[in-house]
């Protein structure tokens, strides 16, 4: 049977490629897909304790078997309710009283934002800029389970908005979001640029 495999981040530069189509044994499952992917190129191989997997807008286990036409997904680790909440991912610069405005409700106290920006340097290298990508769908439906776990442990909430940028972010411009949300960050330094993530950035 004939699966595609879509390659996020780092996986991409280093197989050279967005995609690769394997022929793989009736019943084979992510594990197989995987193990066809190293031989084709084993540098991944180093990166597979770390490795989600996902078949259309589902995280899976290795262990999931796979159909004809399926497409799986390999992710690094990654760096991000109402009818009210906003879940988003976007190219285009955010603006903290934008989100504010559309968070308002009459029946809430305050309004809480935390607005990530492009800091100058990381470990005393200096940083010119960020580029993030992500895939969208999944990242926003990880968002909306986050948003869904607010609601349920502060029941007084109102509205939820999450929006994570993608793209080029030039200087100027919480953990949960960073560990779950398929978005990933490269940062371009003066002498070099690295994906944030497996080596400890």
């Amino acid at each position: 049977m004939r699966v595609r495999v879509h390659l996020f981040a780092r996986y991409r530069e280093v197989a050279g490629k967005e995609q690769v189509d394997l022929d793989l044994p009736e019943g084979g499952t992510v594990e197989t897909a995987w193990k066809a992917i190293v031989t084709l190129h084993p540098q991944l191989e180093q990166y597979r304790a770390f490795t989600l997997f996902a078949v259309g807008h589902d995280y899976v286990e290795p262990d999931h078997t796979l159909k004809p036409g399926d497409e799986l997904l390999l992710f690094p680790p990654v760096s991000g309710g109402s009818s009210d909440d906003v879940f988003a991912v976007v190219d285009r610069p955010l603006s903290p009283d934008d989100i504010a405005a559309r968070v308002d409700d009459a029946g809430a106290g305050g309004v809480v934002i935390f607005s990530g920006v492009v800091r100058n340097e990381t470990g005393g290298r200096p940083v010119k800029f960020l580029e993030y990508e992500a895939h969208a769908p999944m990242a926003e439906a990880k968002m909306r389970e986050i948003g869904a776990a607010i609601r349920a442990r502060w029941a007084g909430v109102k509205r939820v908005a999450m929006l994570h940028r993608i793209g080029r972010l030039e200087i100027y411009a919480i953990d949960t979001l960073k560990r779950t949300v398929p978005v990933w960050k490269k940062e371009h330094f003066e002498d070099g640029e690295v994906w944030v993530g497996l080596q400890g950035g």
